[in-house]
């Protein structure tokens, strides 16, 4: 799954994920502050970051691209030179390298939209309350602020999405190509052209896309967290709890920690259920092609049985989502109120603005976002988990390793099929 497409992956991850905090690390105790020496100082304290597309061109910003992009070609180099035996290492490390970039860049936009948010709204406001005081000019102003930083979303967005697709097909042909080398050593495996056709496709897509909402919260968290930190100090009360120290940072982190042990556990057998019930699909369609060669085959009763376990898993699976998603409907639906909760002492003491209500509702929605990464992506995770338990069972086959329980008693039937055709005259 991985070795085909990754160099040495065991290696490839454990020294990115090293790497990523490695980086993280310096920035943060030495890394922004070099920027001064070389001419690229930080904001000020109180300073604000200029609203529009002036947010990408303040020295601070340019000075952190700089950082970034460097962490990013320096491993990539590495990897190029070291690991000179692997075909596909440019699609992979270098692809990779540039995803991780893009979902910086479009999270580094939704900053940039949320800065745009406190001025707007409270002008908005202003004008609502004394007319005459706010011109028209103004408020188209902020409109076209607003298209300008949508415009340069949508065009990354399309560039992104193309990119993607192709860096997938890849990973999807060094995969395909890998097994389809192995092919008479799993040809007798349950559903191997399935596997090969199809989960090939599904596995490299949906770990793309969890990697990428994975690193997309890492990186939301690194951008919003500070700027969540920053507007806790115009809350002075949470409902509840009262005045406590950071209290939007400490109420995401408890909210999210809250929402992701909860679906867990509710969700905890769904995995398991998704992976049988991909098994007995396929043995249930391949009882059926070989009923189209074989007279003997596809008989009413080994149909009967074999859609029987079919009708049983799925009976069982619809059982467990119902109450998965109570759990989480209810969670989600809570969570599109749950900082307005927060915020109702603060708006009833008339201590913020609707400007600033409206920033920190973006922040806070991104962070809390960001830290649900698990409940959001669950449903995801558990179909992604069933296919890798499939092709994992597929390598196994590969590696002369034990197969599953289930892919024994189908080599086990097949088996029994062989030798009534070999006793037939």
């Amino acid at each position: 799954m991985f070795q085909s497409f990754f160099p040495k992956p065991s290696a490839f991850f454990s020294s990115a994920l090293l790497w990523s905090l490695l980086v993280i690390a310096v920035w943060y105790t030495v890394g922004e502050g070099f920027g001064a020496m070389v001419g690229l100082p930080p904001l000020e304290p109180g300073q604000e970051a200029p609203v529009g597309l002036g947010h990408f061109f303040t020295t601070a910003s340019i000075w952190f691209y700089i950082y970034f992009i460097g962490s990013l070609v320096a491993f990539c180099l590495f990897w190029q030179l070291y690991a000179t035996d692997q075909p596909w290492r440019r699609w992979s490390a270098w692809g990779s390298a540039f995803l991780i970039f893009s979902v910086y860049f479009t999270v580094d936009i939704s900053v940039a939209l949320n800065n745009w948010r406190r001025p707007t709204f409270d002008r908005i406001v202003e004008a609502l309350k004394a007319p005459g005081t706010v011109t028209e000019g103004e408020l188209y102003g902020y409109a076209w602020i607003f298209f300008q930083l949508a415009s340069v979303y949508i065009i990354s967005a399309v560039f992104i999405a193309f990119f993607t697709s192709h860096y997938l097909f890849r990973w999807r042909s060094a995969m395909t190509d890998y097994y389809y080398e192995k092919w008479q050593k799993v040809r007798h495996i349950e559903g191997a052209s399935q596997r090969i056709q199809e989960d090939t496709m599904r596995f490299a897509s949906t770990v793309e896309s969890l990697g990428l909402r994975a690193v997309d919260s890492v990186m939301t968290l690194i951008a919003f967290l500070p700027v969540l930190h920053n507007l806790s100090a115009q809350v002075e009360h949470l409902p509840i709890v009262g005045a406590i120290p950071f209290p939007l940072v400490t109420a995401a982190i408890a909210w999210s920690i809250f929402g992701t042990v909860l679906l867990a556990v509710v969700g905890v057998k769904l995995p398991g259920l998704e992976f049988r019930n991909q098994r007995v699909e396929a043995a249930f369609r391949k009882e059926l092609v070989y009923g189209e060669d074989y007279v003997d085959r596809a008989q009413p009763l080994t149909i009967a049985e074999l859609f029987g376990n079919v009708r049983k898993n799925y009976f069982r699976l619809y059982f467990h989502y119902t109450y998965f998603n109570v759990a989480r409907y209810f969670y989600l639906q809570t969570d599109n109120i749950f900082p307005l909760f927060l915020l109702v002492p603060s708006v009833a003491a008339a201590s913020i603005t609707y400007g600033l209500f409206q920033q920190i509702q973006g922040a806070f929605g991104q962070v809390t976002s960001s830290f649900q990464y698990l409940v959001n992506s669950w449903p995801t995770i558990i179909e992604l988990i069933s296919i890798h338990k499939r092709l994992k069972a597929f390598e196994a086959a590969i590696d002369g390793a034990p197969l599953p329980e289930i892919d024994q008693r189908y080599l086990q039937r097949e088996a029994a099929f062989g030798e009534i055709e070999a006793d037939r005259p």
